[in-house]
């Protein structure tokens, strides 16, 4: 017997929906999608705006950071 995977699973799932619900699911995934993007980015300015807070970030042109990599 072969095992499928969930994946594999939820997408027959999905083939068996009429063409209305399988748009209205799509619809549904991309503002989900959406919405976790912008918790992430909401998420990583926090970090930013606190990491500025404390001192740890510098300020610089694009050739002093390159000499920074440089150095060992």
């Amino acid at each position: 017997m072969v095992k499928t995977s969930a994946f594999q699973q939820a997408i027959e799932t999905v083939e068996k929906l009429s063409l209305e619900e399988q748009e209205i699911l799509l619809n549904i995934l991309q503002k989900r999608l959406h919405q976790q993007r912008r918790y992430i980015i909401s998420q990583e300015i926090k970090e930013v705006r606190q990491e500025l807070a404390e001192g740890n970030i510098k300020f610089g042109s694009v050739e002093q950071f390159l000499e920074e990599l440089d150095q060992p």
